[in-house]
C-alpha cells in the first residue's frame, strides 16, 4: 500500500511585516550572515557568494528576488542554505522564525485575486496559529535567469 503524506513540515521565515515557508526537506541548514565576496557582473538578486566548507554557494536575496525594499542590512538576518537540483543556494531573508506541521489538506492553492511582483512564486497558502503564510516554490525562484 503507498504511503500517503499526511502533513508536511514548513520551515517559516519573514520578510519585513510576511510571513513565508519552505518545505523543510529542502533546507540543509540556517546560517547567520557570512562575509560575501562580490559577483563579477552584476545581478538584480544575487548579492554575492560565501564560502560554507569549501563550496562556493550564491546569496540570492528575498527581498530583492520578490520585489520588496532592501532594507535589512547584509549583517543582520538569516541565511537559509537551500538545495536546488544537486546545487546549494543561500536564501537571504530577516528572520527564520519556527518549523511548522500543516495537514496537506489545509494548504490552498494561492489567491487568483493577488497579483503583484513574487506572487508567481506561491504554491499555496496555510494558516498557522493565527498567522497565515504563503508557502514557496523554490524550484520558480530560479525558473527566470539570475
Amino acid at each position: 500500500m503507498p504511503h500517503t503524506v499526511t502533513h508536511i513540515l514548513l520551515a517559516t521565515f519573514s520578510l519585513g511585516n510576511k510571513l513565508f515557508a519552505v518545505d523543510i526537506m529542502r533546507i540543509r541548514e540556517i546560517l547567520v550572515p557570512q562575509n560575501l565576496s562580490p559577483l563579477p557582473c552584476a545581478s538584480d538578486i544575487l548579492d554575492g557568494v560565501i564560502t560554507l566548507r569549501g563550496t562556493v554557494i550564491p546569496v540570492m536575496n528575498m527581498r530583492k528576488r520578490l520585489g520588496m525594499a532592501d532594507e535589512i542590512p547584509a549583517h543582520q538576518g538569516k541565511l537559509l542554505i537551500v538545495v536546488l537540483t544537486g546545487q546549494l543556494i543561500a536564501l537571504q531573508v530577516d528572520d527564520v522564525t519556527e518549523v511548522i506541521t500543516v495537514p496537506v489538506s489545509d494548504i490552498l492553492p494561492p489567491l487568483q485575486t493577488i497579483t503583484g511582483v513574487g506572487m508567481e512564486y506561491v504554491l499555496g497558502v496555510c494558516l498557522s496559529a493565527e498567522n497565515v503564510f504563503m508557502i514557496l516554490d523554490i524550484d520558480s525562484l530560479f525558473s527566470s535567469r539570475v
